[in-house]
């Protein structure tokens, strides 16, 4: 009994860390989308601290950190195929800004 006690103390700690981290690094968006950077490295910013909190995300709230390897190995694909279409619509979007600023 003590045992169990003691390994959900343990887990709750855990979670909570992260989800403050998580809402730690959601304040560092909201800050840096508020600071006037250049558009290119702020969305470069914000994009890899989006997928570090998704990592986070996946391996605490959605338990993939004590899966085996085999489910990351079949993951890495779609990672990659997500990588690739935030690439391309990146360059769209960035298009479409500068499209905007020469209207103005």
């Amino acid at each position: 009994m003590e045992h169990t006690a003691h390994a959900e103390t343990a887990g709750n700690k855990i979670i909570f860390s992260v989800w403050f981290g998580l809402l730690g690094l959601t304040v560092l968006e909201l800050v840096l989308a508020y600071r006037d950077l250049p558009l290119e490295t702020m969305l470069s910013i914000l994009m890899v601290l989006s997928v570090f909190k998704a990592a986070l995300i996946i391996a605490y709230f959605m338990h993939l950190r004590y899966e085996r390897a085999s489910l990351f190995v079949t993951l890495i694909p779609a990672l990659v195929f997500v990588l690739i279409m935030m690439t391309a619509i990146f360059a769209d979007g960035s298009r479409l800004a500068h499209m905007r600023s020469l209207l103005q």
